[in-house]
């Protein structure tokens, strides 16, 4: 293929490697230097690691190489999910789980260990993920694919074709959806209701806690068709899930604080900002409500109906992308419908790459925090109160 082959190099002798660098360099035509090295080399805990757990760390002790895990009863987001998928997996024996290279991340190993022929990990190869999952499901199968936000957007042609356009039973897991703080700018899961928002028959939700994420899981097991849950990043709130598991009405909202003065319409991880938000503007005499919007599409229209009609403002808040997001889905539907005198506002996400950096950190820059809804809802409230003035 006229390729020149230099190699294999030692990696870690950084002159042999500056050699073979500037020789490559004097080589006419394209040139391919195969580098060996070992991943973690000069640190026994990360070069004997099988399991990818160094792929990128947190604080750990210098001594034993165990990581410092932060205190908490709650446990992750991705375990309540795989949790749950096995708990359903143990009752129905058509229940696999694909996942391209984040067993660990996923927190899939146990599935794997009790369903080792009802797994699998394709490797870095999301499109084959998805195009898999397609295939399963198209034999009656129930997949569930767990894959992280900014990965799914490499399989978004199979989402489309493979998946969408046959209406086939895959439950998408969307893990990492959101910011993720560490796992750095790359990782940032702000997109995936943009691009899927568009995409016909796929539902899109998220739940607001352990309990709700349940029964959401519940609600993708028993739909017939393709299925978006998302998660976010780190622990879950410790809330007791003890109690039954019932599927949800697909497409219905949930009334959190009575909206009487005006709405804040949110789900997933902005529900605590959003009720805080509200508590606050409430001593002040601003009676606004709370709706837990965890169904993104399809969107809740017989109470999105009502509140237009009480013509009280409505602001949405999404800790994703406002271009094309749950935000965009609200204007539309008042366009639609002929709700131009409504007073709408929308906090999210702007059109940009979002910078690594801690997620609370963050959300205060671009105004996704109690005191940024509070500003935004007590601004569209004086709005709203001087457009009635003149309408009188």
């Amino acid at each position: 293929m006229g390729y020149t082959y230099l190699g294999p190099v030692n990696g870690h002798d950084y002159q042999d490697l500056i050699t073979n660098l500037e020789f490559a360099k004097k080589v006419k035509g394209p040139t391919l230097i195969h580098v060996v090295t070992t991943k973690g080399k000069g640190y026994a805990p990360a070069e004997t690691d099988k399991r990818g757990t160094w792929h990128g760390t947190g604080p750990y002790k210098m001594e034993t190489g165990a990581f410092i895990k932060p205190v908490t009863t709650a446990p992750a987001w991705s375990e309540v999910i795989s949790d749950r998928i096995s708990e359903l997996a143990r009752m129905d024996d058509r229940i696999v789980a694909i996942t391209p290279a984040m067993p660990v991340g996923s927190k899939l190993e146990k599935f794997a260990k009790e369903f080792p022929d009802r797994f699998f990990d394709v490797g870095i190869a999301e499109q084959h993920a998805v195009t898999l999952s397609a295939g399963i499901a198209a034999e009656g199968l129930k997949p569930f694919l767990a894959i992280y936000s900014t990965f799914l957007q490499r399989g978004y042609d199979q989402v489309v074709h493979d998946v969408c356009r046959q209406n086939l039973n895959v439950m998408i897991g969307i893990d990492r959806a959101g910011l993720v703080g560490g796992d750095g700018e790359t990782h940032q899961g702000i997109f995936d209701i943009s691009f899927l928002r568009s995409i016909p028959n796929i539902v899109i939700a998220m739940p607001k806690d352990e309990s709700e994420a349940r029964e959401l899981i519940q609600t993708a097991y028993e739909f017939e068709g393709p299925f978006a849950l998302r998660y976010p990043r780190g622990n879950a709130l410790g809330v007791d899930v003890s109690g039954p598991v019932e599927a949800l009405p697909i497409g219905k909202f949930e009334v959190l604080m009575e909206p009487i003065d005006g709405a804040i319409l949110t789900f997933g991880t902005t529900i605590p900002m959003a009720l805080q938000a509200a508590m606050h503007l409430r001593k002040q005499g601003l009676r606004v409500g709370v709706i837990n919007a965890r169904f993104i599409k399809p969107l809740d229209e017989t109470l999105l109906h009502e509140l237009f009609a009480k013509k009280v403002p409505i602001l949405t808040v999404e800790e994703a992308l406002l271009a094309g997001g749950f935000g965009s889905a609200v204007l539309e539907f008042a366009e639609e419908h002929g709700y131009t005198d409504s007073v709408t506002g929308r906090l999210g996400l702007p059109d940009e790459f979002i910078s690594h950096g801690s997620v609370e950190v963050i959300l205060e820059e671009y105004g996704l925090s109690v005191s940024g809804i509070e500003m935004k809802m007590k601004e569209m409230l004086t709005h709203f109160g001087k457009l009635k003035a003149n309408l009188l």
